[in-house]
């Protein structure tokens, strides 16, 4: 059950708390709904306890020098216990005597289960080492990210993960074997970029030459700080070399063995459709990441709706430029003109992260004018490390841990700046940042009375529809300087309208990797680099991509109901209020929730 929550440090971006907040704590709970809290708390803590991993990531350091364990017989152990909690559930609790955010709690437990009862045959059609990402660079991420050395016992501990990376390897590497030998074969596009972020990750001391390799670097930095004799700081760093050139090694040389092996047998690159039970298990894909019915024509055809619609807006803009060519002329120009781009330097780098902070900080000053409540924890922006740039996505957002102790970090991919836009910086910042997801994510974790599992889980649809709702938002709250960064804004747009029309015709229609990478160029700015990563990516985690345009439209669909039936009553504050106050919602559920928002403003 390892919980999907995806170096040099920069400044922390302080966070303003909104005036006259609403309190965050919900209505005092009756003591059912005391008692379903701590049962699902329980429920959730079990389920944690079997990963050591998800642990560290929230912060906690049991199990401090134990990483998951990666066979098939965990994720049966793990979903056999959910059926038992749910059995029990079931049992204990009536709904009907429930308030109403426990009753919200027993039917999203209910909910992830059945849904993780129906993805439970399809576990296998995964796989575990792709452009999306692997072991050998998430063992990494959690070591620096994660795992901190207070004391000695820490540092034991971080050498203990470094032992048990090679039984880790061994583990991914059998199931990938496994998955060859019944026909799942991963793409292409998949073994040079894995293997050659594994390889970056044993290059230097102490595997080799100077200097220290990542891993041994984030170490030495983390015991050099404790306050312990310097014999016993000796001791730690020969036991972490030992175990990098040791056991850790022989890990990763397992896992370039399975590659090595498995490679010649990949024919091409194929959609779900090429898989056993493909189409079955796309559909359900397709109805975990968007939370509704929808079939891979309709979703398919909301792409093509939704892209036209952008495209209109775009013309709109290059018009208001004074731009005289075509639309797929001025994506070009936007591609390729040395204004539109970053020195591909370090200086170019820091420019980057310095205006992507600057667009926070004017977020920041606005938002108390949007919402009611902002999250506590502050918002880093950082670079994604060199070590994993090859397979990490252009941006991402990773949430604070749950004592509030490391931030909430925006994440950007800096690997060539002459594939990186001036005028999508604002756009990817409100997205991956403010307002988008530590508005949503962080939030979440701070509210209170509802149970862990909705505190640190979620739903595609309504976490990434957020994000690109906030987008928009953005917009209105005065982020976007001049037509070019609104310009930028609506790339981004229509790049999540392609990736309905694209997700759909890899897996359902069965389009080809030069098909989808044209379809794309001919309808964004987005640089070739990106275009061809972001395609690999949509082969290799099938539905993930169509859920953040199905829920932004989920969101503005609701908040254009709210402003039709309020009217002056309407408050944006009061709506965005409506959409988070209960952390992440399952799209039908969320339209519950605004419905009763609606309702109490009317009276």
């Amino acid at each position: 059950m390892r919980l999907a929550i995806t170096l040099a440090l920069l400044p922390v971006l302080p966070l303003m708390q909104a005036s006259a907040p609403v309190p965050v704590q919900a209505a005092p709970v009756s003591n059912q709904d005391a008692a379903l809290l701590k049962f699902l708390d329980d429920a959730y803590d079990a389920q944690l306890e079997l990963s050591p991993e998800s642990q560290t990531q929230l912060g906690l350091k049991t199990n401090y020098g134990k990483l998951d364990d990666y066979t098939d017989a965990s994720a049966i152990r793990s979903q056999a216990l959910a059926e038992r909690q749910l059995k029990d559930m079931r049992a204990r609790f009536q709904p009907d005597r429930l308030g109403e955010s426990a009753r919200v709690s027993f039917r999203l437990f209910e909910y992830e289960n059945e849904r993780g009862a129906r993805s439970m045959k399809f576990r296998k059609l995964r796989f575990p080492v792709s452009t999306n990402g692997s072991p050998a660079g998430e063992i990494p991420v959690l070591l620096i990210n994660n795992h901190k050395i207070d004391t000695v016992a820490d540092a034991e501990a971080y050498v203990s993960r470094l032992r048990e990376t090679e039984r880790v390897m061994r583990e991914v590497a059998a199931t990938m074997r496994q998955q060859a030998a019944a026909g799942i074969i991963p793409n292409k596009v998949n073994f040079a970029p894995a293997r050659a972020d594994a390889r970056a990750v044993v290059t230097g001391a102490p595997f080799d030459g100077d200097p220290d390799s990542t891993v041994m670097a984030d170490f030495r930095k983390k015991v050099t700080a404790l306050d312990t004799p310097a014999a016993t700081k000796t001791r730690l760093l020969a036991d972490a070399s030992a175990a990098l050139t040791g056991p850790f090694r022989r890990g990763y040389d397992t896992l370039f063995a399975a590659l090595d092996e498995i490679e010649p047998k990949s024919k091409g690159n194929f959609g779900a459709w090429n898989l056993p039970d493909g189409a079955a298990y796309y559909a359900n894909q397709l109805a975990n990441s968007t939370t509704t019915t929808l079939t891979p024509d309709q979703v398919h055809e909301l792409g093509l709706r939704q892209v036209a619609s952008i495209r209109q807006e775009m013309e709109a803009i290059k018009k208001e430029v004074g731009f005289a060519g075509t639309l797929e002329q001025f994506f070009d120009k936007i591609r390729t003109d040395p204004q539109f781009k970053y020195p591909n330097t370090a200086a170019g780098r820091e420019q980057y992260l310095g205006d992507a902070r600057a667009v926070i900080a004017s977020v920041m000053l606005a938002a108390p004018r949007y919402f009611r409540v902002l999250p506590k924890a502050p918002l880093e922006v950082r670079a994604v490390e060199k070590w994993r740039e090859g397979t990490a996505s252009t941006a991402f957002y990773n949430p604070p841990s749950a004592d509030g102790k490391r931030p909430g970090i925006y994440y950007v991919n800096l690997v060539d700046m002459n594939q990186t836009q001036k005028v999508q910086v604002a756009g990817i910042a409100a997205h991956e940042g403010a307002p988008g997801h530590h508005f949503q994510i962080a939030r979440q974790q701070e509210l209170t009375n509802i149970p862990k599992f909705r505190k640190f889980g979620g739903y595609g649809a309504y976490m990434e529809g957020w994000g690109l709702y906030s987008e928009r938002l953005a917009n209105e709250m005065g982020v976007y300087k001049d037509p070019y960064s609104r310009f930028g804004m609506l790339s981004l747009q229509v790049w999540r309208a392609i990736r309905l029309v694209l997700d759909t015709g890899i897996h359902s229609r069965r389009w080809t990797r030069e098909q989808a990478i044209a379809y794309f160029k001919a309808n964004s700015s987005v640089s070739d680099k990106d275009i061809a990563r972001e395609v690999d990516r949509y082969f290799n985690w099938p539905g993930q991509a169509t859920s953040y345009m199905v829920g932004q439209l989920k969101i503005a669909e609701l908040r254009a109901r709210a402003e039709r039936e309020l009217g002056p009553k309407f408050d944006i504050r009061d709506f965005h209020e409506a959409v988070l106050s209960q952390g992440a919602l399952p799209l039908d559920i969320l339209q519950e929730q605004v419905e009763r928002y609606i309702a109490a403003k009317r009276t």
